[in-house]
Order: structure tokens, then C-alpha cells, then sequence
């Protein structure tokens, strides 16, 4: 009798195991459902100051993106100094920017004066006939404006690598066509003087010295505003620096 318990007990015991070892296992438990940020719309996005300028940025303004229902489009203001660098821009009434489509300057009847596509995060960029590119920016996307002529104007140092002066040259504000006249003042290095420097301009962020031969030599801003390098650098290289 205690055997056939036993067996009883036995078998019951196995039979409870299988069926454990058999049941399916619970379905995993999903994390909770993360919802996506919500996108800005393009026009929100655009609301604010941006700076707007010509490619050599020698033209150069702001315009107010409103974020208002215009007449037509949303509402636009421009600078004073816009008038007066781009008088086209007094026809423009509003703006309009769609998902995936130009950003539009608009007249009063809804025309499009100027259509601007994005090159890069914070950049448009527009063609204007007798205009060239145009462009607007995110005041943090353009970086330091570029010196201008009348930045650049007075007396400079030509300077060595190993810290010796070797010319002095007056940067001027007299008229040569496009571009200003330059002074050399002696003694000067022999080298100096076979370039022969004779005008300047500023080319955007760059320095041109010019001579009469069409020869060229370009400086960059260094890190102190006084001290530009000559570009692409040279064996011996040469910097100018402001008295």
C-alpha cells in the first residue's frame, strides 16, 4: 500500500514539472511609449533677427521675421540701412517659408520679390540680378562681421618670423579705382620692394596688397586684431602689424 503512495506521488510530482516546463513564458513587458518631440514649424523657427548681406558682407542689415499674420504672408521689418543698401526691398510687405519650400520675400499683392533656399543650418542664400547672391543669416550661424577698408586704414609694420621689422607702409583711404592706395615707407627689405606694393582692399576677411605687375599678397586676422599673417604661409613668413 505505502508503494503504490509512493508511486502516486511520484508520478504527480513529475507531471507538475512538465507542465511547468511546458507553459509558455509571459510575454516581455513593452516600456512605456516615448512620444516624439513635437517639430517646430518652419515659420516659428524662422521668427527673429537675422543679418542680410551681400557675398562681400560690405552690404550689410537686418530683418525682423514676425511671427504675425501679415498682409500678405506673415509681417516683415527691415532696418533702416536695408533701404539703403538694397532699394528693391521697399516693396516687400511680407514673408512666407512652407515645409520644404523657399523662403519668400512677398510684395503687397503676394508676388514673390525674392525666393531663398537653405544652404546650411542658420543660411539662405538668394541670386538677385545685378545683385549677386544674397544671403540671410542666423546672427549666431555668420560669425564676426569682416574689418572694413576704414578699419584697416593707418600705419603698419612689416614683420619677420624672427620678430624684425623689415618695412613700414601706410594703408590709405585714397581712391584707386576699387581699391586704396599703399605708401611704402624706406628703409625697406630688398624683398619687400621688388613686391612693390602699390593698393589694397579688403577681399571679405582678407587683406590684398597689390602691385602694378598683378602680383598679389593676402593676410588673414590672427588672434590679436592687430597682427595679420601672410596666406598661404611661406618658408619665411611675413606679418603685418598695426602701430
Amino acid at each position: 500500500m505505502r508503494g503504490a503512495v509512493l508511486f502516486a506521488f511520484v508520478v504527480l510530482a513529475i507531471s507538475s514539472a512538465v507542465a511547468v516546463a511546458q507553459s509558455p513564458a509571459a510575454p516581455p513587458v513593452a516600456p512605456p511609449a516615448v512620444p516624439p518631440a513635437a517639430a517646430v514649424p518652419a515659420d516659428k523657427a524662422m521668427a527673429g533677427t537675422w543679418e542680410f548681406t551681400n557675398a562681400d558682407r560690405d552690404k550689410i542689415c537686418t530683418v525682423t521675421f514676425k511671427n504675425e499674420p501679415g498682409s500678405p504672408g506673415m509681417k516683415i521689418e527691415f532696418d533702416r540701412a536695408c533701404a539703403g543698401h538694397f532699394p528693391f526691398l521697399r516693396e516687400v510687405t511680407g514673408w512666407s517659408l512652407a515645409e520644404n519650400d523657399f523662403l519668400r520675400f512677398l510684395d503687397k499683392s503676394g508676388k514673390s520679390v525674392l525666393e531663398f533656399s537653405q544652404v546650411e543650418a542658420g543660411i539662405y542664400e538668394a541670386p538677385r540680378p545685378g545683385e549677386g547672391i544674397l544671403f540671410i543669416q542666423n546672427p549666431g550661424a555668420s560669425g564676426p562681421a569682416p574689418r572694413t577698408a576704414a578699419q584697416m586704414t593707418g600705419e603698419w609694420t612689416v614683420m619677420r618670423s624672427d620678430n624684425r621689422a623689415v618695412c613700414g607702409l601706410t594703408l590709405s583711404n585714397t581712391a584707386a579705382g576699387d581699391d586704396f592706395v599703399v605708401r611704402l615707407k624706406q628703409p625697406c627689405e630688398a624683398a619687400i620692394t621688388r613686391f612693390g606694393p602699390a593698393t589694397w582692399q579688403m577681399d571679405r576677411s582678407e587683406l590684398v596688397l597689390k602691385s602694378p605687375r598683378g602680383i598679389s599678397w593676402r593676410f588673414e586676422e590672427g588672434d590679436n586684431p592687430n597682427t595679420w599673417r601672410r596666406v598661404p604661409e611661406t618658408a619665411d613668413p611675413i606679418s603685418l602689424v598695426r602701430k
